[in-house]
């Protein structure tokens, strides 16, 4: 009997004359659809992880502007590496002044004119604070210029130099504790909300030949007049590098990190210089401190510096990648 060939036009593909394994229309548009549906599905999936992931920043993001609260009793410390966290203090100053709190700004970096022109960006001006009582700024760039070269207004002041140790053979920083001290002790007319300390940076200290154990005995010092007795909080900035050489100053920056409540670690992107992102932060809140049984809780996000703001985002989410 001859065999009868298929009819080749009812199918997309065959095999053989007699149509021995065949695949037809309805089989392809079956399959297209399938994996087109297959593909909408992933998409969809992408979407809604990503819109959750931004939606949750968004409310979190929204939730830190909105709080203005302050706590109490709480040493703050900023940390930074292979980059500089200098915004963050700013941040802190502006805060604080905004909230209402009486601030001591020990300067130990930049001038007063310095800090004045970023926080009038930020609208705040440290003048006006000043004026009014609620800002007591030491100058220290002012102050060591006066002890190495005005030694004769020194003699004539009733008061000691708060940096009085430069100019002595022992590292004692008690004349800037009594400085810290007098000037965050509440007077009778004051109102303000809560005593702060604010240093930038607690470096420098060791660079004017402080000892690590009179830095520390410092710190310790300010934490139980500041933070226990008057119920205030402390911000303190030191600059590390984990491959320094520098001993005494990775001792004081371990040793803050070991007692601090919050850690803000600043760090310089591991790939070098990016136009869009300047860093990342690390943020540690030390829930260990509490003697409970929870781990630290540590969060990392991206920071692009901008002229009046800081814009901070997951890490991979920034503007120019998205």
């Amino acid at each position: 009997m001859p065999a009868v060939p298929c009819n080749t036009q009812d199918y997309t593909w065959h095999k053989g004359t007699r149509c021995e394994a065949i695949v037809t229309d309805f089989q392809v548009m079956c399959v297209a659809v399938g994996s087109a549906a297959l593909v909408v599905l992933l998409l969809f999936m992408l979407t809604v992880f990503f819109a959750k992931k931004l939606y949750l920043l968004k409310t979190e993001n929204s939730k830190l502007r909105k709080t203005n609260l302050v706590f109490q009793g709480k040493f703050t410390l900023l940390r930074d590496t292979r980059t500089d966290g200098s915004f963050l203090v700013h941040h802190f100053l502006s805060f604080y002044l905004r909230a209402g709190c009486k601030v001591c700004f020990v300067a130990l970096l930049q001038s007063f004119s310095h800090y004045n022109i970023v926080a009038q960006k930020l609208g705040v001006s440290l003048t006006a604070a000043k004026e009014r009582g609620q800002l007591v700024f030491l100058e220290g760039l002012k102050s060591c210029l006066d002890l190495l070269f005005g030694e004769e207004e020194e003699e004539q002041s009733a008061q000691p130099s708060p940096l009085q140790f430069i100019s002595e053979s022992a590292s004692n920083l008690k004349a800037l504790f009594d400085f810290v001290r007098t000037s965050l002790t509440p007077g009778g007319g004051d109102s303000w909300k809560g005593p702060v300390l604010l240093v930038d940076d607690l470096s420098v200290l060791l660079s004017l030949g402080a000892t690590p154990v009179a830095v520390l005995d410092f710190i310790h010092y300010c934490r139980v007049a500041v933070c226990s007795q008057l119920k205030g909080n402390i911000v303190v900035l030191v600059h590390s590098n984990e491959d320094s050489e520098d001993e005494e100053n990775e001792l004081v920056v371990n040793s803050l990190c070991h007692h601090s409540d919050l850690i803000l670690w600043v760090e310089g992107l591991a790939t070098g210089f990016c136009k869009d992102v300047h860093g990342q932060i690390k943020i540690i809140r030390r829930v260990s401190l509490e003697l409970t049984a929870e781990q630290d809780h540590i969060q990392i996000y991206q920071y692009k510096i901008q002229d009046k703001n800081v814009t901070f985002f997951a890490r991979g989410l920034s503007a120019a990648v998205l």
